[in-house]
């Protein structure tokens, strides 16, 4: 290396450009039978990187003497003014008492881990 030539070597750690996280997510159900469920929770942890999704399942909330099963996985991260960024979600739970429910949702912006 020539005399008085030097390089600045800068660290930079991926975990902290896509740090871990996960979203809460809540939602109604289509109104099928007269009634509608809740359903909510908070997906898997994934990274920040390029089109990253999360999975979620879960129970409905119990309405009309049953609930109901979902699960699935979100779209890509939509990014928010603020740099941070949320997913939709939708689909449609379990067969339950003769019939299912629709949803659809948007989850929180994302919460490190």
């Amino acid at each position: 290396m020539a005399k008085g030539h030097k390089h600045e070597v800068e660290f930079v750690s991926w975990y902290h450009r896509n740090p871990v996280h996960i979203h809460d997510y809540a939602a109604r159900t289509s109104v099928n039978f007269g009634h509608r469920h809740w359903m909510g929770g908070n997906t898997t942890p994934a990274d920040g990187g390029m089109d990253h999704v999360h999975f979620y399942e879960g129970t409905t909330s119990y309405d009309s003497g049953h609930v109901h099963h979902f699960r699935g996985c979100t779209g890509p991260a939509i990014p928010l003014p603020d740099g941070s960024h949320y997913h939709d979600f939708g689909g449609e739970t379990s067969y339950d008492k003769g019939h299912s429910h629709c949803y659809q949702g948007r989850t929180s912006p994302a919460i490190e881990c």
